[in-house]
Formats: C-alpha cells, sequence, structure tokens
C-alpha cells in the first residue's frame, strides 16, 4: 500500500527523529575529568623532576642513574641522550601538557574561579600574604619565601653531602690535575667541582621564569613581571656559586704554580677551561651590571650587557660538553622557543593611532590590535620605537580594558630616561607641525613595534568583592585599566566581584591630575549606580593647596594619518594557544630529529672534541626552532592574514570614527564619580586599613598596590600587620604587587 502513498506522506512516515544534542553536562564532566588528569600528571612529573634533583648527590640514586646512562651510551645518543631525557626531558613533557591543559580549560577557568572564590570564606593566602616587607630581596610573600628556603635547602644539602661524602665514582668522570704539593688543593679542586655542578643545576631552572610566554607560569598564573623576580633571584645565587667554583680553582692552581697554564688550556677530551673563563668573564659582567645599584642609575648599561648571556651559554656549552649541558638544556630551549617567537611578532610594525603628551611629562599612547587579541586588564606589553633605538623593548601597564574596545589598546608612558624623553620630544614636534598644516592628516606617522600583551592569566582583580587600589605616580596606569573593566562588566552583566573599590593615588604636583580618567558611574551603569561603591582619594604630596593659576594645562596631540592594516601581530604565546601549541611541540621534535641526524652522520662517524660538541648543541638547539618551529610560524601568518582580512569592515568603521573615539568625546573627558583631593599630606595607610577594616568586617579585601618600590615596603607591612593581628571580625587583607621591578 505504500506505493500509493503521496511523496510527502511517505516522507512525514519514514520521518526519524533527529539526532540528541549532546548533553552539556556530560561534555562539562568530561572535560573535568581530562583536566583534572592532566593536573596530576603535570604536578606529578614536576615533582618527581624536582625531587630527582635533590636526591641525585645519594650514591643509590646515582648508581641507578649510571645503569641508566650506561644504556643509553650504547645507543646513537650515547651520554648526552640519557641526561637530556632524565634530567630535560620531563619539563618539555610538562610544557606540552600545560599547554594542552590551557587549550582545553579555555576562559572558563575564570568563572569557575569567580564562582569559587564568592562561596569560599575568607582565609589567609600563600601568595597574598608578604612575610618579608623590607628586606635583600624586598617584599615577599609566604610561597615565595617557602620556595627560596627549598632552593637555599637544597643547596646547602648538595654541597654539605658532596664535601662530607665524597662519591669517587661521580668525580671519575672528571679529570683533576695530578699535581698536588697539599692536601688543601685538591680540597679547593674538588670544592670547585662541587660548587660549579650545584650551580649546574640552578642554572638549570634559570631560563625558565624569564620565559615571558611560558605555559607553565600561565598555568600556575604567574606573571612575567613576577617571575622575574625568581629570575634575578636565581641568578644571583646561580653565579655565586659559578664564581665561588672558578675562584677555587684559580686558587688551587695558583699554589700549584700552574695558573697561566691551566686556564688557556683547551683539552679535546675533557673540560675545556678556556672557554669556561671567557664564560665566567662575561657572567660577571653581566653580573655586575645588573646589581640594583648600577642597574638604576645606569639602565641602558644593564640593558646592553644583558645580551652577554649569548656569550655565556655558548661557552659554557664549550666548557662542560653537551652531555652535562644537556643537563639545563630543556629550560634554554623553552627560552629559545619563546625568543624566536617574540621576534617574530616584533618584526611587524605598527602606526600609533594618537599620542597625547600631558604637561606633567606624561604619553598617551594609542595602539590599533587585531580584535582576535585578547588581554585582560592586569597585561603589559613591550614597545620599540626603531626611531629612537633599534634594541630597546621598554615594559608599560596596559591603561585600558579590553571592554573599551577590541581594536586598540593604550599605555601611559612618563618621562623618566633617555628613551622615554625622545619619545616625548618626538610627540611636541610632531605636533608643533600638525598645527601649522591646513590639512591635519598629513602628520607623520609614529610607528612601533609591539610585544605582547603579557601578565596574568586571570584577572585577579575581579576576585575580591572589596578592592583597595593604591597607586604612586604613573603606578595610576593599570588601575584605569581596572576601574574600566569593573564598571563594564557590571554594565554589561557579566561576572565580577568587586562591589567596593577605594582607590588611593599619591602624586607629587597637581598637573599629573588630568590623568586621572573620569568615570561616570551613573551613566555607565545607569539602571543600578548602587552596585558599585567607588571612592577616590588623591594626595598631592608637594603642594599644601590648589593653585590659583592652572599654568599650561594643554595637551599636544597627535592622530595617526594612516590606519590600515589590523595592528599588532596574533603571533605570540599569550594568543591562539592550538597555534602556540603546534609550534611548541615542532620545536621539540625538530629538536630530537635534528640532534638524531646529526649524532649519526656526524658525531659518531667522527671523533669531535667535547667542546666542539657542546657547540653544535647550542646551534641544533637553535637551528630547530628556526626551521622546524618557523615553518608552524609562517603558517600562523597565513592563518592570521586569513582571519584578519574579515576585519577589514571593522577597520574601515573605526576609521572613519576615529576623530570622535579617540579625542573630545573620549570618556576620560566626563566627570569623575566620587573623589576627593587632599594638598600637602600623605596617605595615611594604617587608618585608611583600620577604617576598611571597621567597615567590611570578616571578608576578603584585595589590596593591589603599583609605583616605587618605597610605597610597595608601605602596603607590604600594613597589610602584614592587619593579618598577622586579625581576629574573627577582622578581613583579610590580601597583597597583590603589579610592579615591574627588574
Amino acid at each position: 500500500m505504500a506505493e500509493f502513498l503521496d511523496p510527502a506522506e511517505e516522507q512525514l512516515l519514514s520521518w526519524e527523529d533527529p539526532p540528541a544534542a549532546p548533553d552539556p553536562k556530560r561534555y562539562t564532566a568530561a572535560r573535568g575529568v581530562v583536566t583534572w588528569v592532566l593536573d596530576m600528571g603535570i604536578a606529578l612529573i614536576f615533582l618527581a623532576w624536582v625531587a630527582l634533583v635533590f636526591v641525585f648527590p645519594l650514591n643509590p640514586i646515582g648508581e641507578l642513574l649510571d645503569k641508566v646512562f650506561t644504556m643509553f651510551s650504547k645507543s646513537i645518543y650515547g651520554l648526552t641522550g640519557g641526561y637530556f631525557l632524565v634530567f630535560s626531558g620531563p619539563i618539555l613533557v610538562v610544557t606540552l601538557l600545560a599547554i594542552a591543559r590551557l587549550i582545553i580549560s579555555g576562559a572558563e577557568d575564570e568563572e569557575l574561579l569567580l564562582k569559587i572564590k564568592r562561596s569560599k570564606h575568607s582565609r589567609i593566602s600563600l601568595w597574598t600574604f608578604p612575610v618579608m616587607a623590607n628586606g635583600i630581596l624586598g617584599v615577599v610573600s609566604a610561597a615565595e619565601f617557602i620556595g627560596s628556603c627549598v632552593v637555599i635547602a637544597y643547596v646547602i644539602w648538595a654541597l654539605s653531602f658532596y664535601t662530607l661524602e665524597d662519591d669517587v665514582g661521580m668525580i671519575s668522570q672528571f679529570t683533576l690535575s695530578p699535581i698536588f704539593t697539599s692536601d688543601s688543593e685538591l680540597i679547593l679542586e674538588l670544592s670547585g667541582l662541587w660548587l660549579g655542578f650545584t650551580g649546574l643545576f640552578c642554572f638549570a631552572f634559570l631560563f625558565l621564569p624569564i620565559t615571558r610566554g611560558s605555559a607553565l607560569l600561565r598555568l600556575v598564573d604567574i606573571p612575567f613581571e613576577q617571575a622575574a623576580r625568581y629570575h634575578v633571584w636565581l641568578g644571583h645565587l646561580t653565579m655565586l656559586l659559578f664564581t665561588l667554583h672558578g675562584l677555587c680553582f684559580v686558587i688551587a692552581w695558583t699554589m700549584q704554580g700552574i695558573l697561566l697554564q691551566e686556564i688557556t688550556s683547551w683539552s679535546d677530551f675533557d673540560i675545556a677551561v678556556l672557554p669556561g673563563v671567557v664564560s665566567l668573564l662575561s657572567g660577571l659582567l653581566l653580573w655586575i651590571t645588573s646589581l640594583p645599584p648600577v642597574r638604576r642609575k645606569q639602565f641602558e648599561l644593564f640593558f646592553y650587557t644583558h645580551h652577554l648571556y649569548v656569550v655565556f651559554v655558548v661557552f659554557f656549552a664549550m666548557h662542560i660538553g653537551d652531555f652535562i649541558f644537556s643537563i639545563a638544556a630543556g629550560g634554554i630551549l623553552l627560552f629559545i622557543i619563546d625568543r624566536f617567537l617574540r621576534f617574530c611578532q616584533s618584526r611587524r610594525t605598527v602606526n600609533v593611532i594618537s599620542a597625547t603628551s600631558f604637561p606633567c611629562g606624561t604619553v598617551e599612547l594609542v595602539l590599533p590590535k587585531p580584535g582576535n587579541l585578547q588581554y585582560n586588564a592586569l597585561s603589559f606589553i613591550f614597545l620599540q620605537v626603531r626611531e629612537l633605538s633599534w634594541l630597546q623593548w621598554h615594559p608599560f601597564s596596559v591603561s585600558s580594558s579590553p571592554l573599551d574596545g577590541k581594536n586598540h589598546l593604550s599605555v601611559l608612558v612618563k618621562v623618566l630616561g633617555g628613551w622615554t624623553a625622545k619619545l616625548n620630544k618626538k610627540i611636541l614636534n610632531i605636533s608643533e607641525t600638525c598645527r601649522g598644516d591646513e590639512v591635519a592628516f598629513q602628520c607623520p606617522d609614529i610607528k612601533a613595534s609591539v610585544e605582547g600583551p603579557y601578565g596574568h592569566r586571570l584577572p585577579y582583580h575581579l576576585m575580591y568583592e572589596n578592592l583597595i587600589l593604591v597607586a604612586g605616580g604613573i603606578g595610576i596606569s593599570p588601575f584605569l585599566a581596572i576601574l574600566s573593566d569593573v564598571l563594564h562588566r557590571i554594565n554589561e552583566g557579566k561576572l565580577c566581584l568587586p562591589r567596593n573599590v577605594l582607590l588611593i593615588w599619591a602624586i607629587k604636583q597637581s598637573d599629573e591630575l588630568p590623568l586621572l580618567p573620569a568615570l561616570d558611574i551613573d551613566s555607565t551603569s545607569p539602571y543600578s549606580p548602587s552596585r558599585l561603591k567607588l571612592d577616590i582619594n588623591i594626595y598631592v604630596t608637594r603642594e599644601s593647596e590648589p593653585p590659583l593659576e592652572e599654568g599650561n594645562t594643554e595637551e599636544s596631540y597627535v592622530s595617526s594619518s594612516n590606519l590600515a592594516g589590523c595592528g599588532m601581530s596574533v603571533v605570540v604565546s599569550t594568543g591562539n594557544l592550538i597555534w602556540f601549541g603546534l609550534y611548541t611541540l615542532a620545536s621539540v621534535v625538530g629538536f630530537i630529529v635534528s640532534i638524531t641526524l646529526l649524532d649519526i652522520f656526524y658525531v659518531n662517524p667522527f671523533e669531535l672534541t667535547m667542546s666542539y660538541k657542546g657547540f653544535l648543541f647550542v646551534v641544533c638547539m637553535l637551528a630547530s626552532v628556526i626551521v622546524f618551529g618557523g615553518t608552524v610560524v609562517l603558517l600562523w601568518y597565513c592563518w592570521e592574514k586569513r582571519t584578519t582580512a574579515t576585519e577589514k569592515s571593522e577597520q574601515s568603521k573605526m576609521n572613519l570614527s576615529r576623530a570622535t573615539v579617540f579625542q573630545g568625546d573620549m570618556p576620560r573627558r566626563q566627570s569623575v564619580g566620587t573623589k576627593r583631593v587632599f594638598y600637602g599630606s600623605r596617605p595615611n595607610l594604617k587608618e585608611i586599613f583600620g577604617s576598611v577594616s571597621e567597615q567590611q568586617g570578616h571578608v576578603d579585601i584585595g589590596v593591589i598596590v603599583c609605583g616605587p618600590t618605597s610605597l610597595e615596603i608601605t602596603v607590604a607591612k600594613e597589610c602584614r600587620s592587619w593579618n598577622l593581628k586579625r581576629g574573627s571580625d577582622l578581613p583579610v587583607f590580601h597583597f597583590n604587587s603589579h610592579t615591574f621591578n627588574l
């Protein structure tokens, strides 16, 4: 009978129910299981790696590893493969797993963390509780203090064990001078040997914190400006150990009368001393110029001499050979991967959309960016203007919220040195030239190169219902982004915890007041003005009363005549995580392939010297990143070109509305909500914290400081003081620093 049915009826009779949509709860649960497995894997591998470094001096562990290294010595990779697998392999695996974890979690980590934070009771956090506020290390949190103690404990433990339990099997791998006239000479050489070996393990961690786009640091949400401090601490410790290492040998050789002969020796199949001398001398110069007194007064000297790290690493590899150098190769390879990607991103120059020079000696730059390049209100960028210097890159906090507009971001630059003075002068000169032109768009463009954005993966300023922002001078810059971000989120109904915000801003002169953006709370949140309580207290420290005359308040403004293109490149480690993961994976696999081919066709057939193999090892690391990783970067560029092509229409609209968006109608020109200005006084933080404590009760209060070191120390002391004497009815002050102190 079906043959007489109408085709439409037949279709209805044979119609099957469409496949059910995937259950979002099941998808969320599966993703949670995968992220948990990745988190556990990352934690176990990393902890096992650190534990291996600690127990390596023990004889049973040394004997076990000797068997592994002996097994590898019979393969094409030799001892180098064994050392690389045991000591560098774990950190590379952890990095790749961290990238996978970040890809799976995505942006939903932010919402999850905010929901968890809202449900938690107030408690002390190891990362936000300052245990040291005025020591040689500056402000140190409890977590940082524990980490520092662990590192120091390792150094003491390793040196003590090596000194008291002289492992003959380990020493036999190295050739000591056979000429000893006393036991003290032998002791000096043995001490120098173990000092250098302990310094090698510290050196293995040295480059990890300075990797700006490190996936591992992003996973635990340690931003680069904070991790840079760990690089400084590790650098001091490493150079101290290496200096003592060299000093022990110099003294021993001087006692034996063979100093000149030894420091100029270059053994073919043993430790090459001369490359070690070159490496140590370059490291000493790098170390001395990085000390705070030199760095603060002669920043350019510090900046240029710091590039000697290339000489230091290359000659260090030639000094100890490839198989010992492979112990520290993992961190260096990750740094090379990050450095090459930064080099690729910085090749593009962008036209500054607008530049404003304020009478107080501050410059505001508005830079174009593609809409798919994400950042948050706590981000920062590195900026280079090639007309001023081809080598100098300077970090600046972003002063705009990502919700201000997806096609631009802005930074504030304080004129404090030669480079910033040249930038301000250039803007003033262009402004004077444009004023004489009848056509404003004939102004010359200001071109800049950008690296970043970098910074916190999760916006911690959104994790506290109560915020205290303490700024000194140009330290107001990141807080402009925070305030704008909070207001936009509340207005748009996005997840945002802050409801009480207190901004404390200390400035020297009242001419800095125009830097404060005008925040019209009523117009930003017209339907719920009571949802955010914002208090702004400004302290003008060097003026006893408001000036009778306004003085020079005219701002020099320059706008670009050419806004073609889509701004800075998205080829950055904080950009598309899938492309970044492919780039990292290709570089690591490429290195393994390169070292395999090198061993098969060149190293194994010929008897190469240890120093030459160390040099080839470094060259292989660099070449693999450029060739294999560079191929992925090229494809990444092609993908970027296709995705940004769809933004041309929006870019054209931005060009047409440029005059209204970046000039007189900017939100920063509106009236501020609640603001009080105090002349001739400084903020009494003890009194302010006490007042907030009485008002808020037992809650979490996020304290963020950005300004001079003295201000950071003062705020840290107050947070520590209040937290130590807190009772059940008092709040917890969580200290966070956003100051970039290198």
